[in-house]
């Protein structure tokens, strides 16, 4: 009994392609576009997308291609090729501003660049592109659906271009002795400090600043550090005073110690 099904489905899948290849290869755009329809609609979006490739052209200025562009997008989406279903959303957004699928069209146009937007440790390109796309979204459908979706992966691409900026200016910090200046730190943390004023990371930049400025001055020339370690103090309190309760109030207490007590000996030796 198993064998008999098993041969049954295998001659039911072997006729299927038949059909299939004798429709990829009729010149009849008509039974090409029902059969991608059917394929679409089924799931089977490999199969759709080779015959939709095939009639795009032929249905351009057409009324069915509306409908057809539509599921030419979705397909490269469903299939999750991002860089095509981004683009030929935004084509379809273009093409048919007065659609009933506009909406939905656009939101799936952002949505395709956010996926696209890589770990933060990479290029972040793509990451930028996916927020302009989904701020553009919520700016045109400020009363969308997916107004939420938008906005909560707005906020996730906002932090990892924080998360890459923050990582950034700590590598400045780790590497400062080998560039032999620790201003590059400096003005990276600072950078961040106005660039990213919501930011969960804005307590690390603060602290990181303090720490580039004491480092800065602890490698300077002699005639140079008392200047620079007044200046990572007043860097030290800018801290102290966002961030009261900081856990890395520990660290920047030790440091703190030694500049204290760098400038008490300086005074001394005065």
């Amino acid at each position: 009994m198993r064998t008999s099904l098993l041969l049954i489905t295998s001659l039911l899948l072997l006729v299927s392609c038949s059909d299939y290849q004798r429709v990829l290869k009729s010149d009849d755009a008509g039974l090409k576009y029902q059969n991608a329809e059917a394929y679409y609609n089924n799931g089977k979006y490999k199969k759709a997308l080779k015959l939709m490739e095939q009639i795009v052209p032929v249905y351009r200025g057409k009324p069915q291609a509306e409908k057809l562009m539509f599921m030419y997008a979705n397909t490269f989406y469903k299939l999750e090729d991002y860089y095509l279903s981004g683009y030929q959303f935004e084509r379809f957004v273009l093409s048919y501003g007065q659609s009933d699928s506009i909406e939905v069209a656009a939101y799936r146009s952002a949505e395709s660049y956010y996926e696209l937007s890589p770990r933060y440790s990479l290029d972040q390109e793509d990451t930028y592109k996916g927020l302009e796309k989904l701020q553009n979204f919520i700016n045109s459908y400020p009363n969308s659906e997916f107004r939420d979706a938008a906005n909560l992966k707005v906020m996730e691409l906002s932090e990892k271009l924080q998360k890459k900026d923050i990582e950034i200016a700590n590598q400045y910090l780790k590497i400062g002795e080998t560039l032999g200046t620790f201003k590059n730190a400096i003005e990276a943390f600072d950078n961040f400090i106005l660039d990213h004023p919501g930011s969960k990371y804005r307590p690390d930049a603060f602290y990181g600043k303090f720490e580039a400025a004491y480092r800065l001055a602890i490698n300077s020339f002699p005639s140079m550090i008392n200047e620079r370690l007044q200046t990572s103090l007043k860097y030290y309190y800018d801290f102290k005073k966002y961030y009261p309760t900081n856990e890395l109030h520990e660290e920047a207490n030790k440091i703190l110690e030694d500049i204290n007590k760098r400038l008490t000996e300086k005074e001394t030796s005065s």
